[in-house]
């Protein structure tokens, strides 16, 4: 016969499953909370240099920060809800927003220490970093600045330099090749747009000079013809 041993600690068993897990799901949704306001903040941060307003985008990164923080202090002791993926994503949205008011402010850029994420978060923020330094470029070419843009292309191809040598599984690196093959297309569709700017940026100035030199000699030759008139 088959002896059962005594369940009389299950009740107190139970009590402590439910307070782990009412523990867990409390860090998990405040954690979840935190990771909202950075992405939130992280994204008025990136609108704030498109506006050229770097001291408010300093700003709200600083907020962008603190939420961060809170998030993963929230989550310290539960690390399969740390690492789950939403952290990531606010880790990367930050790093991108970091990276981006830093290069587009005339800033050193910052590594992944001095920002404060992971390198899969890092890296892939600074992915996504190119799309931004596009929609800055497109911008300075609507105002009629190509020649702010080639720094900002070369800045793009650097990045994408660094990106295509992480040649390492997605499983260690948050899905960077994605992030990369996507900034392929960027870089490409950007360096396009900027080529066919230029060329007609230069096209412009050089029929604008020989309109002003056809319009000088047009004039000049009026001139002559009155000299001659009035001389007869």
């Amino acid at each position: 016969m088959t002896t059962i041993g005594s369940l009389a600690a299950i009740d107190q068993i139970a009590d402590s499953a439910r307070s782990y897990y009412d523990a867990k799901n409390k860090a998990r949704e405040g954690a979840l909370a935190g990771a909202r306001g950075v992405i939130r903040a992280s994204a008025n941060t990136i609108r704030a240099v498109h506006r050229h307003e770097f001291e408010r985008a300093r700003q709200i990164l600083a907020e962008a920060w603190g939420a961060l923080q809170e998030a993963t202090d929230a989550v310290a002791q539960f690390g399969d809800v740390r690492y789950a993926g939403f952290i990531h994503d606010a880790e990367k949205e930050y790093a991108e927003a970091a990276t981006v008011l830093a290069m587009l402010s005339g800033q050193s850029l910052p590594g992944p220490s001095e920002v404060g994420v992971t390198w899969p978060s890092y890296l892939n923020g600074l992915g996504e970093a190119i799309g931004e330094l596009r929609r800055f470029l497109m911008d300075g070419l609507r105002r009629g600045q190509p020649a702010e843009g080639e720094a900002i292309l070369a800045a793009m191809d650097s990045i994408y330099d660094v990106l295509v040598t992480i040649d390492y599984p997605d499983s260690i690196t948050g899905g960077l090749r994605r992030t990369t093959d996507v900034a392929r297309g960027i870089l490409e569709k950007t360096r396009g747009d900027l080529t066919a700017a230029v060329v007609q940026d230069r096209l412009s100035r050089e029929v604008a000079t020989v309109e002003a030199e056809l319009q000088r000699s047009i004039h000049q030759n009026i001139s002559n013809r009155l000299d001659l008139s009035s001389g007869t």
